[in-house]
């Protein structure tokens, strides 16, 4: 994956699945990216929105020079940096509502670092061997019980019980070689 480039691309040449590929692919980080700059979630969210519409509309070129992301995102900054600006106003802001948007700002935090660890945990899956990845697909991700599982793979429940508890130390090892804790498993 390059990162979004062949999506921009895509969408240069007319195909509107591009921009929406991109928009889906890092409206999140944006989002708390710019949140940085306006220090209110919903303020991050419209910049957020304006960052696209610049793409879309004035579609600046792409060097290469760069990953895609940090080359959105320096778009994303310039778009805060202008809101800032022109918007340099202080603005009173009753206190619970400013504890509403720490806590929905919160809550978009947490969700976001849920959605990325499970990510990675998912690319750590597609390292495993095609028994453990199936296994672990179908008990943690589908919701099977191990015996509609032993059902599925023609196994006895006590093969099962072993090619899920080896399969989970298979995946907990790969993801702690990394540094990486999954409290799930």
């Amino acid at each position: 994956m390059d990162n979004g480039a062949s999506s921009y691309r895509r969408f240069l040449d007319g195909d509107d699945k591009g921009i929406a590929e991109i928009v889906e692919d890092y409206k999140d980080g944006l989002i708390l990216y710019l949140n940085g700059y306006a220090n209110n979630i919903f303020v991050a969210e419209e910049l957020t929105e304006d960052t696209f519409f610049r793409l879309m509309v004035r579609k600046p070129r792409y060097s290469g020079k760069s990953s895609f992301k940090s080359w959105l995102y320096a778009i994303g900054r310039n778009v805060a940096v202008d809101y800032i600006r022109h918007n340099s106003r202080l603005v009173n802001t009753p206190m619970e509502d400013m504890e509403n948007f720490l806590i929905e700002e919160r809550s978009l935090e947490q969700s976001y670092i849920k959605e990325e660890r499970k990510i990675y945990v998912h690319k750590k899956l597609s390292e495993l061997s095609p028994d453990y990845r199936t296994i672990l697909w179908l008990v943690f991700f589908e919701g099977f019980s191990n015996k509609e599982a032993a059902i599925i793979l023609k196994k006895s429940d006590r093969q099962i019980k072993n090619l899920l508890y080896r399969a989970k130390q298979s995946l907990k090892s790969k993801l702690e070689k990394e540094g990486f804790i999954y409290e799930e498993l």
